[in-house]
């Protein structure tokens, strides 16, 4: 039975999502105050945590920050506003998910399960360790190093980059990385793609405007270069 948390300061939301998860056979935890999350993360290890952003004390941003310093657990982020910049924020700062209120309880539901199902496929997936040029990505303990200095990246930054790097040379479409990133259920959502490479670049290129690990095909897509063949 999968557990979940809740934290959000809306006790009629709290109950009543407790009530339909509970009966979807999740084991459900609510907290209403995000300055107690931590204490009760740390007593449940709950399997995800649905995070609302707007709360008095500590918000969802501080309480998000605060989870990734100790675990991975996949975070779906509950709020009132849904545009661009506030989406790229939480999954900038390392969310899995985005739902904006109002939403249904079973979209909601569906969300959960998705999360959940990528989370599982990922700890199953291949690890190992990838390499080009001078990155070197241990996909296992989810660390990249350049020239063996470490570069920081957040969760969907790494998932990129390692979408890109198990198909060295290939092309891929905004839209086939969305989906493996994100997952299919995303596979319209492809605005976030061209933000996400230029946040990548700033980080692991010496010269973002002159980039050697994600290239880009005009019109098309992304590759990272596949080898290139030792002088002769």
């Amino acid at each position: 039975m999968d557990a979940v948390m809740i934290v959000d300061d809306d006790p009629a939301l709290l109950e009543l999502l407790t009530d339909y998860l509970g009966r979807l056979g999740y084991r459900v935890v609510g907290v209403s105050d995000g300055r107690d999350a931590g204490r009760v993360f740390a007593e449940v290890l709950p399997d995800i945590v649905l995070l609302d952003v707007t709360m008095p004390g500590l918000d969802g941003w501080q309480v998000l920050s605060s989870l990734r310093e100790a675990s991975k657990v996949p975070v779906i982020m509950l709020t009132a506003r849904g545009d661009e910049h506030e989406v790229l924020r939480g999954f900038a700062s390392g969310a899995d998910d985005y739902v904006t209120k109002p939403f249904s309880f079973a979209q909601l539901a569906a969300r959960i399960k998705a999360v959940l199902d990528r989370a599982a496929h990922g700890q199953t997936a291949a690890a190992g360790v990838l390499s080009g040029e001078d990155l070197e990505v241990d996909v296992e303990r989810h660390r990249v190093l350049r020239r063996g200095m470490p570069v920081g990246l957040t969760a969907t930054e790494f998932r990129i980059l390692v979408t890109l790097m198990r198909e060295p040379g290939r092309v891929l479409s905004p839209r086939q990385i969305v989906t493996a990133v994100w997952g299919s259920e995303y596979a319209d959502e492809t605005g976030y793609i061209r933000r996400y490479v230029w946040h990548l670049r700033r980080k692991l290129e010496e010269d973002a405007k002159r980039p050697r690990y994600i290239l880009n095909e005009r019109n098309v897509g992304y590759f990272f270069p596949a080898a290139r063949e030792p002088d002769s």
